[in-house]
């Protein structure tokens, strides 16, 4: 059985002050206000060249991210490597409009590649496609019946170009690679575009995983017809399940605009959901790979049932749990020392760049229930057992 109440194991790669930072960390994004805050000031204090670098980099950057650049993370990588827990480096910079500024983000996921190459210690690269495109582009595009201009079809065949060479190099270097969900009115454009990199690429082996954000109502179905649609195709499907990161934007945009909003009714119909794909991955593991991207413990103990029940042995590299370095550490290196493949995702980039991933981090441990409060509960555990070792 295994235990996520184990926090020597979940904490042992952190001493006491790191602990301590933790700590101080989880009580400040647990306040609402002070993230809302946040939100809006860091971006005037960026904008009138405020010295907050360094406060952000020693607090919330040092918690959730593993640097500014490839090379700051190799203490982090080593660390959680000693630990059994593998590294997905995610270059965390968003929000570019210019070509050049794509064109150097698809060299700098090149170079993730290349250092995942041959490396047991990164078993996968990641990247969103809104790195390599503007956001307006594959807005536009996501009605299948969309009419381009020429000079946008262009601009998007050197979209496509970016991602297939990012995917090319990734086959070329055996180091499978995620493509990140993101918001429902741009992700049907981005579901096209990866379908025909899977075909291309997942012949003899998931190397691109697309990712699903089950707490979209439509997303169990397209996870059936994706698994169907690879069989009959002769490729493999590679799916990295979420619960999905844009929930709120997602609901007030369907709203505002007056449409269906694609959000599951409630958490309960959202956790079904995400339940029954990882099972259904499991049962269809001939024809697929996955990664079950969840800070939930429910869902991660079924996935641990569900491999002992179809018989997968716990380091079949075709199944990984996957977290975010900074959180639910409790779950990764729990995992980990019972012999599951785990994997942490390690956001690394500029201060300044990284920040609306920051915040998004931030607003999700404080609107997602309970994870705040287990977290601080956790490291509390930890505290008092480290201090009752010592006295003995």
């Amino acid at each position: 059985m295994i235990s996520f109440d184990n926090t020597e194991i979940a904490f042992s790669y952190k001493s006491d002050k790191e602990l301590k930072r933790a700590y101080t960390m989880f009580k400040l994004v647990g306040k609402s206000w002070l993230v809302q805050l946040g939100k809006k000031m860091v971006p005037i204090a960026f904008k009138l060249r405020l010295p907050i670098n360094g406060l952000i980099k020693s607090t919330i950057f040092k918690q959730f991210c593993g640097g500014e650049t490839i090379d700051d993370c190799d203490e982090t990588i080593q660390t959680l490597f000693d630990n059994k827990v593998g590294t997905i480096l995610d270059y965390s910079v968003e929000g570019k409009t210019e070509e050049v500024d794509f064109d150097a983000t698809r060299d700098e996921i090149m170079a993730t590649i290349e250092k995942a190459k041959g490396n047991k210690a990164i078993p996968f690269a990641v990247f969103k496609v809104t790195g390599l495109s503007r956001h307006a582009l594959l807005e536009k595009l996501n009605d299948i019946n969309a009419e381009p201009t020429v000079l946008e079809r262009a601009e998007f065949a050197r979209v496509v170009d970016r991602i297939n060479d990012i995917c090319a190099h990734a086959h070329k270097s055996d180091c499978p690679i995620f493509i990140d969900a993101e918001e429902s009115w741009i992700q049907n454009t981005i579901d096209r575009v990866v379908e025909a990199m899977m075909a291309k690429y997942n012949k003899e082996k998931c190397i691109v995983y697309n990712t699903l954000q089950m707490y979209r109502h439509d997303r169990l179905e397209y996870l059936r017809n994706g698994i169907s649609k690879a069989k009959r195709e002769g490729y493999k499907f590679g799916g990295k399940l979420v619960r999905g990161a844009y929930m709120e934007k997602e609901r007030d945009r369907a709203a505002e605009m007056g449409y269906p909003s694609p959000i599951q009714p409630d958490k309960e119909t959202c956790d079904i959901d995400f339940n029954e794909g990882i099972r259904l991955m499991v049962q269809e593991i001939e024809h697929c790979a996955l990664c079950c991207g969840t800070h939930n413990e429910e869902s991660s103990l079924l996935l641990v049932d569900l491999l002992e029940e179809y018989g997968v042995a716990k380091d079949d590299k075709r199944v990984y749990f996957a977290q975010l370095l900074g959180m639910s550490d409790h779950i990764s290196f729990n995992l980990a020392h019972a012999g599951y493949q785990v994997a942490k995702y390690v956001p690394y980039g500029p201060v300044k760049e990284v920040m609306p991933y920051l915040l998004r981090r931030a607003d999700e441990n404080t609107s997602v229930a309970g994870q705040t409060g287990r977290e601080l509960s956790l490291i509390s555990k930890e505290w008092k057992r480290r201090k009752g070792t010592k006295k003995k």
